[in-house]
């Protein structure tokens, strides 16, 4: 290396200064950006909005909620492709927004003391700090009886607000529902319980309008039907079969008690669902256009059920 000439010996540590301040200066401008970066919500949504996130319920052979499972022993496929798993949560904690849709039509009316009953202690039990439940009747029409709320004792003294009426708006009930739901902030899991005998009427909504709905909510639906007619052949039972394909589309489930007194143990088991779910996340690979309905399957290694949602809509928010 040659010499540096002495007239510009003084100028050297000038300019070595200079770099190292010029350095120092594009590090804190990196820093400053990165730190905005991530004050800003809509940079977090535009790094987290190709995210994928579903809920798994996964059962064993008794029917019991199986817990202690592992990321390795689950499996998520898109259109059939497997994709990586990136966000694995067991036992999520993550807070729940519900509607809960009373069916008070006038064939409703003999077990509406039983459900209300059991609706109350349902709210009891479910509704942390940080849950927001909101409480709907349906008859002919679909009625708002309390805001989303944590206010356990307001949303109980609702309940004493359902009037009976008539026809019966399911379809309405769960478009409805998951249109409230889907005006909610994400980051939250969103869940309809529905209690109604199945007999649908009066909807504006169809079967088709009311399923993409909870789907492009992200809704789960678990829906309790009181059979107030017990003989299959002396029944419609399209309202069933209608409402049991929602639910499973959406990862929910659909019970059937025998007698209104057992609406409580159908409460209690969805309780215990909601608070057992594991969390699964991932980024589509390839991935989708905007806009697009996708088929989504979650596998488990193990001996046991697992239940979640079937498809999602891109270009929704992803929890």
């Amino acid at each position: 290396m040659g010499r540096i000439p002495t007239v510009l010996r003084p100028a050297v540590p000038c300019l070595l200064a200079g770099v190292l301040l010029l350095i120092a200066t594009t590090m804190q401008k990196s820093v400053e950006a990165r730190q905005r970066a991530d004050q800003d919500p809509r940079a977090r949504i535009r790094s987290e909005v190709n995210l994928v996130g579903t809920l798994a319920s996964v059962l064993d052979k008794n029917g019991r909620p199986a817990l202690d499972l592992a990321a390795d022993q689950f499996e998520v496929y898109e259109e059939g492709v497997k994709q990586k798993i990136e966000i694995f949560e067991p036992e999520t904690q993550q807070p729940l927004d519900l509607t809960l849709m009373i069916d008070s039509s006038l064939s409703e009316s003999k077990d509406l003391d039983f459900e209300t009953e059991a609706a109350s202690r349902f709210i009891q039990k479910l509704v942390r700090p940080a849950d927001r439940l909101a409480l709907y009747e349906f008859a002919d029409a679909v009625t708002q009886l309390a805001p989303f709320s944590s206010n356990v004792p307001t949303l109980q003294a609702a309940l004493k607000h359902i009037v009976p009426g008539d026809g019966t708006a399911i379809y309405d009930a769960v478009y409805l529902g998951s249109e409230a739901l889907a005006r909610n902030p994400s980051g939250r899991r969103r869940v309809i319980v529905l209690v109604t005998d199945a007999g649908e009427t009066t909807s504006r909504a169809d079967f088709e309008t009311a399923r993409r709905a909870a789907l492009r909510a992200d809704a789960l639906l678990y829906t309790i039907v009181v059979r107030v007619v017990k003989n299959e052949s002396g029944r419609n039972t399209a309202g069933e079969h209608a409402l049991e394909t929602i639910a499973d589309s959406t990862g929910g489930a659909t019970y059937f008690p025998d007698t209104a007194g057992e609406l409580g143990a159908m409460f209690d088991r969805i309780d215990r669902e909601l608070r057992t779910q594991y969390r699964l996340g991932y980024y589509p690979n390839p991935r989708p256009p905007d806009g697009a309905y996708r088929a989504l399957e979650v596998r488990v290694h193990c001996e046991c059920r697992v239940r979640s949602r079937k498809a999602y809509y891109t270009g929704g928010h992803l929890d």
